[in-house]
């Protein structure tokens, strides 16, 4: 397997500029995942490093070798697009060997892949049927087992569970990862679904707009995202934010908002002083809001807000709230006491959990 370098990538179509000026460096064996929201550039820069589309500037390598000039033939790599492209006419096996067969691979290693990439995926049994005769599962395992046959460099995956139902694709996450444990490939995988992304990546490129806007490891690019954008996009549900202010007053400091106020972790002091009177943004996760007993003592991080929608789950709920102005989503687990729609409640913060951005520039402060 090898690794893929984009280095300055631009794709322009028109006067539309679909990727611009992205650099990226995939290693060997890794299992990378472009995510993004429709029409932020991830399956254009797939597009390219397959030879699908052609970089207006930019060099894209595969295992070292600049492959802007070679068709997709010669770059030795294996694509598994989102409608499968599976031939109608022809059953599993044929369409499984169909591009060694191209090849002029012999008819025996072309049997002896087939089986094998069957054996890997547990399809042995649907080799002598045809497309129609199969589920939209069973369908997505022989498009991944037609490219496990060619044994190619790198993997190339277009959303390609985007047409399951929720639980076969939960089913297909597992299967590939197991699959990319198995086989040690280097896959790149391209998708808008941030739970796949962290469920499923060794490192995540999170594109807006044709801009890599950070790269990492999943939670680390959940613990620490680099602007509002990421932490917007990543987690579910949403990063909650309220527009702010940051008040100094008794040698403290403190994020108010609308109808809230509550003090900044002391490890946040020293970034958020040069912001001080100046608007920012204030950032805290649902699972990081929970009740808080008014018999105990406040630490400096609670607001009072109002139950407008208690969303129950099982193990879990989700209470969309009202903090004057502001809307908040707090998910926790189910409280012996239930909430009841209508109800105003204290909740606490884990502040030390929270957030605060640039209004203007939208970058992460702390």
């Amino acid at each position: 397997m090898s690794k893929v370098i984009l280095k300055n990538v631009v794709k322009q179509f028109g006067s539309a500029t679909a990727v611009d000026n992205l650099s990226i460096e995939i290693q060997d064996k890794e299992f990378a995942v472009l995510v993004g929201s429709s029409g932020c550039g991830k399956t254009t820069a797939l597009r390219m490093i397959a030879g699908l589309e052609t970089a207006s500037s930019g060099d894209i390598f595969i295992d070292d070798l600049r492959v802007n000039d070679l068709p997709p033939r010669d770059r030795d790599i294996a694509m598994v697009f989102q409608n499968y492209a599976l031939y109608p006419h022809m059953n599993v096996r044929e369409n499984m060997g169909f591009g060694l067969r191209i090849r002029k691979i012999p008819e025996a290693e072309i049997a002896s892949r087939v089986q094998e990439a069957a054996d890997i995926l547990g399809i042995t049994e649907l080799l002598a049927r045809k497309p129609k005769e199969l589920s939209g599962g069973q369908r997505q395992r022989v498009a991944v087992g037609r490219a496990i046959v060619r044994k190619p460099k790198v993997f190339l995956f277009d959303e390609p569970l985007s047409n399951l139902d929720a639980k076969l694709r939960v089913a297909m996450r597992a299967e590939i990862s197991k699959l990319h444990r198995r086989l040690g490939a280097t896959i790149i995988y391209v998708t808008h679904d941030q739970v796949e992304a962290m469920t499923m990546a060794d490192r995540i490129f999170i594109m807006s707009k044709g801009v890599l806007q950070q790269h990492g490891a999943p939670m680390e690019v959940y613990s620490q995202p680099a602007n509002r954008f990421v932490a917007g996009f990543i987690g579910s549900p949403a990063m909650n934010f309220v527009e702010a202010s940051l008040l100094a007053e008794g040698g403290d400091l403190f994020i108010s908002g609308n109808a809230f106020r509550v003090k900044a972790p002391a490890a946040f002091r020293p970034a958020l002083q040069a912001h001080r009177g100046h608007p920012v943004v204030f950032g805290i996760r649902p699972e990081d809001i929970a009740t808080h007993d008014p018999a105990l003592p406040d630490p400096g991080n609670t607001l009072t807000a109002r139950a407008e929608v208690v969303e129950t789950l099982g193990s879990e709920i989700f209470v969309h709230l009202a903090c004057g102005s502001d809307t908040l989503v707090a998910r926790m687990p189910v409280p012996e006491q239930a909430i009841d729609v209508g109800q105003t409640l204290p909740f606490s913060l884990n502040m030390t959990r929270s957030h605060v951005f640039d209004k203007h520039s939208a970058q992460t402060i702390v």
